[in-house]
């Protein structure tokens, strides 16, 4: 049987190891800042072995943290699993354990902007230059590798404008040119997308989102292959990076639940772009799973599914007109972040400052994340706002 086949399983009984739960059926809280022990032996042999899932100091994590990064590594298919205390720290975390002065980095134009703001003003400042590529380049990434080349950094779909990229055929080039590869995986969670799979050599996630699902822990994750893991590993700790044992069982929690979740968020988000595609003042979807959405056939190729996470581009519109569209909206409310069960919306009248090598020629884009309400209601919601968003044209 496929591994596809196995993980509603594997996300049930991962990380539940009776080291972890102790004869009960989640893993225990263990709080700790120090490690205590009873020998010399003991200590120097926990120092020896602190690579692996043996307690030695609090950063290092408890059995809470190694049942959540086993649980992790197995539905990413790693060699090992890191913590941050969210999205962004185990972005800019992650480039900074393999990058030092006078390096440069390729990263993906459609970034989240939290990454192109980490890349301008503090690689910058550390002289790591960054060239921003067009997310739809492909093989032609070639183009824009330089001799101080020294990672590729893909996100896939994209923040906002959720393109798709040709992964493998990028990963083919950075190897020919021994070019290691990132790249953030939150939209794909893991369950429905594998970048180490496709030969990445690190997948990023914000946990915040849907390994969590319920908007109430920050939590950012980092998976990477047997030729990374050691360096990431040690960096991080180097680094100072750690989570609570309380947000790694409540991670733990979230991850039993996700496939039901994702199922319930891809069938309503589906249903709602079909319903917003045939609306008069959209132009287009900008969906993975619709044709409509660049990259399309990258996504049929290589994801399993998709999620509630989707945006629509206007036809025209105003900034008035986006005002009243969102202060007029009831269930979905206005909020960043996204995968928990509530339903949320964003919008932007252009692209400026999203984006340094691809236009954006279109109208305003709006996204949304479609929550776990029941689906009438979230579309009577968006009916009703863009009857007003037209009355502010």
């Amino acid at each position: 049987m496929s591994k596809k086949n196995h993980q509603n399983t594997q996300l049930v009984s991962s990380g539940r190891k009776k080291a972890y739960t102790h004869g009960v059926v989640n893993p225990v809280v263990q709080r700790a800042s120090t490690i205590v022990f009873d020998t010399v032996a003991d200590l120097k042999q926990a120092a020896k072995t602190r690579g692996d899932k043996t307690l030695f100091y609090g950063r290092r994590g408890t059995t809470t943290h190694f049942a959540l990064q086993e649980a992790i590594t197995e539905l990413e298919n790693g060699a090992g699993c890191a913590l941050y205390p969210c999205g962004a720290a185990a972005i800019s975390q992650a480039l900074l354990a393999f990058l030092k002065t006078g390096d440069h980095i390729l990263m993906v134009d459609n970034v989240y902007e939290p990454t192109r703001d980490f890349c301008d003003k503090i690689l910058a400042g550390l002289g790591i230059t960054t060239t921003y590529y067009p997310p739809t380049i492909g093989s032609q990434i070639k183009q824009y590798i330089k001799p101080n080349t020294k990672v590729l950094f893909l996100e896939s779909p994209g923040s906002i404008t959720m393109e798709i990229q040709d992964v493998p055929a990028m990963v083919k080039v950075a190897n020919k040119h021994n070019i290691m590869t990132m790249l953030d995986n939150t939209y794909g969670n893991g369950l429905h997308y594998r970048p180490l799979e496709h030969g990445v050599d690190i997948s990023i996630q914000a946990a915040t989102k849907y390994i969590v699902g319920h908007s109430d822990v920050m939590m950012g994750v980092a998976v990477a292959n047997e030729k990374y893991w050691p360096q990431l590993r040690e960096q991080s700790y180097l680094l100072g990076q750690c989570t609570s044992a309380d947000d790694a069982y409540l991670a733990l929690r979230g991850l039993r639940t996700m496939a039901v979740r994702l199922n319930q968020h891809e069938k309503a988000a589906i249903e709602v772009a079909k319903w917003l595609e045939k609306h008069e003042l959209v132009d287009h979807i900008r969906h993975p799973a619709f044709e409509s959405c660049p990259g399309h056939a990258f996504f049929k190729r290589d994801f399993d599914g998709s999620n509630g996470l989707f945006s629509f581009v206007m036809k025209t519109g105003s900034q008035k007109a986006i005002d009243a569209f969102l202060d007029s909206l009831t269930h979905f409310k206005m909020g960043f972040s996204w995968g928990g069960f509530e339903s949320l919306v964003t919008a932007n009248l252009t692209m400026k400052g999203l984006r340094s090598n691809t236009g954006w020629e279109h109208g305003p884009v709006i996204r949304l994340h479609i929550g776990l309400e029941d689906i009438d209601d979230l579309i009577a919601d968006l009916a009703q706002a863009l009857n007003i968003y037209q009355k502010n044209l």
